[in-house]
């Protein structure tokens, strides 16, 4: 991503807020793991998205008509002894020159210097309640100029939520931020065939997430974008099981919801495959139901289409299907009306993607399903999760979860799937585990 891009967005955010207003985005902490061990450093995705800056202890300002510029950072200064220990530090000058900020200042000097910006303007768009300690940080700022009013100080008379601008912008991807999110989509579908390939009875599920893991890494993707999903047998019916830890057998389907993130942007695709390299009549009927909703949710991503129809779409098919293997009984639309498929899927067709997984953008305006349009990037999953705590329900079936999942872009004549090199048909499956035996 270059700096034109993190350039373009600021400006874009300037000219939504107007001028006498200012905008005021902390960076991300460094978080405890335990006693003195810290969590690798992720920033928060508002402020990267408009900065590139990839480093903690930092505030960006941004100023519309300022006349010395509009854009402004705050961050740590070099620090040969510190970066000793912990690497480098870009520092206030190298911010400008490589991240485009028409002006930066040493973070120490902020209570000096933020105050006076900030004076003056009648709006401040911040977004309180995500960072208490920088909020008393703000309202300090705020009533030291109030404090002054006597003296002919102007404080801002209002505070807006930044989110609403900020994150409608984000929900509309450049083709830069497209092409990375491919990069990254290529990288994990790669590693999903990895994790085919490693599979066979006796093996643990972790070790299919060392493959997964392994590499995202070897191709540049230093981090997952969530916590890898490896459920074989009955844990492939646990939404979000993440213990990785059970002996796979033969006979089983293994669920892997996994994706890698690159430039801090997620991907996130889920394939489900036999342990053994070859589905049973059982598993390939529900399987097969699921790939027919998953298509069918995908041919309605297009412009012009509201949100709710590809889950429309998935929803149809999966209750004709559970109809047709005798696990709902009834006619299809009035099962629908009654939601009675929510017993073997329970969730949502997909959700919006980006620099979050789950990314930010409203899915209603107005108390309207939002339309779709060229530039949205949304995750199409359907599924359904046969528990055997479910009563009532065939051996047969018990203990069969399915999901397939891949990222969808929204393109101006229709969609784009940037997760399509990852086999999903049960035929490309079985070949090449079969290949790989």
């Amino acid at each position: 991503m270059t700096k034109n891009e993190f350039s373009k967005r600021r400006k874009a955010l300037c000219s939504h807020m107007g001028e006498n207003s200012i905008a005021i985005l902390p960076a991300a902490t460094v978080k405890s793991r335990n006693r003195d061990v810290e969590h690798p450093f992720r920033q928060d995705s508002d402020f990267y998205y408009l900065s590139g800056f990839d480093e903690p202890e930092a505030v960006l300002v941004l100023i519309p008509g300022r006349a010395h510029g509009e854009s402004i950072l705050f961050c740590r200064e070099r620090d040969p002894e510190k970066e000793l220990w912990d690497g480098d530090i870009m520092g206030p000058d190298r911010a400008v020159e490589e991240l485009g900020f028409d002006d930066a200042f040493p973070i120490s000097d902020i209570d000096d210097i933020l105050p006076g910006m900030i004076e003056g303007t009648n709006k401040v768009y911040y977004s309180i309640g995500l960072n208490a300690q920088f909020d008393a940080h703000v309202m300090e700022w705020i009533n030291a100029i109030r404090s002054k009013v006597r003296s002919g100080a102007h404080p801002p008379g209002e505070f807006v939520a930044l989110e609403h601008a900020l994150h409608e912008l984000r929900l509309f991807k450049s083709a830069a931020e497209i092409k990375v999110m491919q990069k990254a989509a290529d990288i994990s579908a790669e590693a999903h065939i990895k994790a085919m390939q490693r599979s066979k009875p006796g093996v643990f599920e972790y070790q299919l997430e060392s493959a997964l893991l392994g590499h995202f890494m070897d191709s540049g993707a230093r981090f997952s974008a969530y916590p890898s999903i490896v459920g074989s047998g009955a844990n492939a019916c646990v939404l979000h099981y993440t213990d990785n830890h059970r002996k796979m057998r033969s006979g089983d389907l293994v669920l892997i919801d996994a994706g890698c993130e690159l430039e801090n942007y997620a991907s996130d695709i889920t394939r489900t495959f036999p342990v053994n390299g070859k589905f049973s009549q059982a598993q390939r009927q529900v399987y097969e139901i699921v790939l027919q909703a998953q298509l069918a949710a995908i041919e309605q991503v297009k412009p012009g289409n509201h949100w709710n129809q590809p889950h429309e779409a998935a929803v149809r098919v999966i209750t004709e299907g559970l109809v047709t293997l005798g696990l709902l009984k009834g006619k299809v639309d009035k099962l629908i009306e009654k939601e009675a498929y929510k017993t073997f899927y329970m969730h949502r067709t997909g959700h919006w993607l980006g620099l979050d997984v789950h990314d930010v953008g409203e899915y209603k305006v107005g108390g309207e399903w939002r339309v779709l349009e060229p530039g949205m990037v949304m995750t199409v999953e359907p599924g359904i999760y046969i528990s055997d705590k479910i009563k009532g329900v065939a051996k047969k079936w018990q203990g069969i979860g399915v999901r397939i999942e891949d990222d969808v872009v929204v393109t101006r004549t229709g969609n784009s799937v940037l997760s399509k090199k990852a086999p999903k048909t049960v035929d490309e499956i079985e070949q090449l585990m079969a290949a790989s035996a």
